[in-house]
């Protein structure tokens, strides 16, 4: 199914329809700040599973990251942090980022194996925000790779739907995406350090 959202003004109805699909542990492809994601509720095993299956991990090795409506959220699912953390993620977020934090008893369990951390997003992106808040908790999240090393991800929604309609339950197309990743920043230790560089530009 593909359906069209605007980023300017989310249309409640099509907010909800995508919540149900959620719920009903289906897999979403959706636009954020930067590339095109593919994810599900974080709290549906089988869900997470088929994700993992997608992208060839194991989910417990896997480095999906969490969408977070605001601060507030993603505080339930990491540690304590300092206040020169909470300070970076305020001055960051909502925007091009994905910050690693250490987790903590809230995060399910099928996700942690041996790692002790999380990966938090909270893109500069109406539609998926809308959606995680309607929610009511995060949703995993993982770029959606294109074959193509030139194009390395697929940033039109048609053409995404045709690609992976087999595994996707819901297509959104919020327009065009974009071609560059957000940037990770790990936050585990006393110093912040850029693991990749995408979109942000981060300035400590």
């Amino acid at each position: 199914m593909l359906i069209k959202i605007y980023p300017e003004n989310p249309n409640p109805k099509e907010i909800s329809l995508v919540v149900d699909v959620l719920k009903n542990g289906g897999l979403i492809i959706y636009p954020t700040d930067t590339v095109y994601g593919l994810g599900c509720d974080i709290t549906n095993a089988k869900a997470v599973e088929k994700v993992a299956r997608f992208k060839n991990v194991k989910v417990e090795k896997s480095n999906f990251s969490f969408i977070c409506v605001d601060l507030s959220q993603l505080a339930d699912f990491s540690k304590p942090i300092s206040n020169q953390v909470f300070k970076l993620l305020k001055k960051y977020l909502p925007g091009p980022f994905t910050f690693i934090l250490n987790a903590n008893s809230n995060v399910p369990k099928y996700f942690k194996g041996k790692k002790r951390t999380v990966g938090v997003r909270i893109p500069d992106s109406p539609i998926i925000l809308e959606i995680v808040r309607v929610l009511g908790n995060p949703i995993m999240s993982t770029s959606i790779h294109d074959e193509d090393d030139i194009l390395e991800y697929s940033t039109d929604p048609e053409l995404i739907h045709e690609k992976f309609k087999d595994i996707a339950d819901l297509v959104i197309d919020g327009g065009y995406g974009q071609n560059i990743p957000s940037t990770i920043v790990d936050c585990t230790d006393e110093v912040p350090v850029v693991v990749r560089q995408g979109k942000g530009v981060f300035e400590d």
